[in-house]
């Protein structure tokens, strides 16, 4: 991955995405292969590597007893930077990310967007070369993730390099210089966003690479079945409540079994609500 790019990495959930991240941070050793950080491998030189990176993990625990600024400072402090150093960069770190205010406050008191922010500037307190964020714009509100982008676009525009993995692909689209597309455990595509992209939408490259038929996929009104639901006992209940008129949608299924309990509980539904509209409730 090149000096100074934002990488977007993105698979469906299960590909391997959070293990990948993990292997590459030393979070989690590999059964094989090598990863290098700036030229420095990460399971022979781990403390040398980790020097070079600050790492977000999705749902990573934090010490919520702490305040934001006392969390922040034992980061810093946790990586053997001068105290001095330490209060320095916590200062700037919470007024960028706008938590100034919030500063003295429990993190176990925080908003979702603004815990996120103050993970953000745990990883962010050493000055690493390279920033690996697992979901950072998970359960982030619209102000909060606007203060994480302009953040990371400025971290890339001064040399540093951005690992993100999300599932939001117009967010890759807009946000990201590459992109990596991961299934089932490999690697399906990987490049520039205009190489893998190709000037197409990013989300139907995804779907084309990852394949619809392996997430399940609803009749397209032709009468046709899903791959999946061929032979499946469920598919028959399934074509005869969708000839009926209403807005009945058959979900994501991943088999047979899964489908079955859904179409009844619909179908039941319905016929709760037909019962309702001849009944008339008191009180």
């Amino acid at each position: 991955m090149p000096r100074g790019s934002l990488w977007g990495f993105v698979g469906p959930n299960g590909a391997g995405k959070t293990t990948a991240l993990s292997m590459a941070t030393g979070l989690l050793r590999p059964d094989a292969g090598t990863v290098r950080i700036d030229g420095v491998d990460v399971w022979n030189d781990p403390a040398e590597a980790k020097r070079r990176v600050g790492v977000l993990s999705d749902g990573a625990l934090l010490f919520e007893k702490l305040t934001g600024e006392q969390l922040v400072t034992y980061s810093g402090l946790l990586r053997g930077m001068p105290r001095g150093l330490v209060a320095e960069r916590v200062q700037d770190l919470l007024r960028v990310l706008g938590l100034e205010e919030a500063a003295g406050k429990l993190v176990q008191d925080y908003s979702a967007g603004m815990t996120k922010k103050i993970a953000l500037a745990t990883a962010l307190v050493h000055s690493p070369q390279l920033l690996v964020l697992d979901e950072p714009f998970e359960a982030v509100d619209p102000v909060s993730g606007r203060t994480i982008r302009s953040l990371l676009e400025t971290f890339v525009a001064s040399g540093g390099t951005v690992i993100l993995s999300s599932h939001v692909m117009e967010l890759v689209q807009r946000m990201c210089t590459h992109v990596g597309i991961i299934a089932e455990g490999r690697l399906k595509a990987a490049g520039t966003l205009s190489d893998v992209a190709g000037g197409n939408d990013l989300e139907s490259v995804f779907v084309d690479l990852v394949g619809a038929d392996r997430v399940g996929r609803a009749w397209d009104g032709s009468g046709a079945e899903p791959r999946r639901l061929r032979g499946c006992p469920a598919a028959a209940e399934a074509a005869s409540l969708l000839e009926r008129p209403g807005h009945l949608r058959l979900g994501r299924s991943r088999d047979c079994n899964d489908a079955r309990p859904r179409l009844r509980r619909r179908a039941r539904g319905e016929r709760l609500l037909g019962r309702g509209r001849r009944t008339r409730l008191s009180g």
